[in-house]
């Protein structure tokens, strides 16, 4: 098959000799398959995930039989992928728009609506549900494996993984409109940011891939951040996602005017110095950013250093004058978050 030789091909760069005996190759959706394999180095599922009703159980299974270390390679169709294989239909391409409306309707939202889920996964059984890249990536990490390369065969997206770990089982992806990020607090502590979606799920678990694979921008932001959605980008240029940080103000937890609440792995990247100074004080809704309009990520550092220190020496007075400078670089400087 011209599938399992590209992918033959891409493992042998990767795995020494007798390659044809290290591997097991398999197409099915259904984790009891898995057991009817014998345990190699390298497990190959030329079944697309968007197939599987439970996917997750499914890389658990596959997690479950391989041994540390050892390649797991799956496959799914992206939301991309999806497209293009709509637009190259043949047909008229003034209903692609509607035709693609009509699968993200019924594929992407109809399921997650709660009185219409059952009926839904009754009709379909789970098939052909298309995924975002960040989700499929996503899944693949929070069941226990670290990925170290993608690639595109035949209109799908190949994923090469590693297992590292054990799966992490998690029940609570964040599939919800609303939901709460850890981050990290005052004096070092961990807490909950609530916040309105704007990533597909399962994008919390490639925080540290992307950063490694994307890099950073001038500004600390992730480049090509294909992690969040097509109207995510739009609730940020207007912070609404961040409405539901006033939760996080009511509880005392942040304040007004603060540095910008981080991931453990975003803060870790961080100078320690600068660790050391930032949980010494409250994250907040208005980070010192919009006040001195940095323009990179040494400045960023630099801009957070200098209203902590600040602030330590004189809080209130401070945070007032942090505050007005922000909102006057927002009205009329065009400050915006990305």
């Amino acid at each position: 098959m011209k599938v399992i030789s590209k992918l033959t091909e891409k493992l042998g760069s990767q795995t020494p000799e007798s390659l044809d005996s290290r591997i097991s190759f398999i197409e099915s959706g259904d984790p009891e398959d898995i057991e009817n394999y014998t345990n190699k180095d390298v497990f190959i599922n030329i079944y697309p995930v968007n197939n599987i009703r439970h996917i997750n159980k499914f890389h658990e299974a596959v997690n479950k039989k391989l041994e540390f270390d050892s390649v797991y390679v799956s496959c799914c169709e992206t939301l991309d992928n999806r497209a293009m294989r709509i637009k190259e239909t043949g047909w008229l391409s003034i209903l692609n728009p509607l035709i693609s409306f009509c699968d993200f309707l019924g594929h992407r939202v109809i399921h997650k609506i709660t009185v219409l889920n059952k009926l839904y996964f009754f009709i379909t059984n789970g098939k052909n549900r298309p995924l975002s890249k960040a989700e499929a990536l996503g899944r693949i990490i929070s069941c226990g494996f670290e990925i170290y390369d993608v690639c595109e065969i035949d209109g799908l997206l190949y994923i090469f993984a590693k297992k590292k770990t054990l799966p992490e089982y998690n029940m609570k992806a964040s599939f919800s409109f609303f939901f709460p990020m850890t981050r990290v607090g005052y004096r070092g502590e961990l807490i909950s940011v609530y916040k309105i979606r704007t990533m597909h799920p399962f994008s919390e678990y490639l925080q540290n891939y992307i950063i490694e694979n994307n890099e950073l921008s001038d500004k600390g932001k992730v480049n090509n951040d294909y992690r969040i959605t097509s109207w995510g980008k739009f609730f940020r240029k207007i912070w609404l996602d961040e409405l539901p940080m006033l939760v996080n103000f009511f509880k005392g937890q942040v304040n007004v005017v603060g540095v910008r609440p981080l991931s453990q792995d975003m803060f870790e990247r961080y100078p320690q110095e600068l660790q050391n100074l930032r949980v010494r004080v409250k994250p907040g809704l208005v980070p010192p950013f919009y006040a001195d309009i940095p323009s990179s990520l040494s400045e960023v550092f630099q801009s957070e250093e200098k209203y902590i220190l600040k602030k330590l020496d004189n809080p209130w007075r401070t945070d007032w004058i942090y505050f007005w400078k922000a909102i006057m670089n927002i009205l009329f400087r065009g400050a915006r978050s990305k």
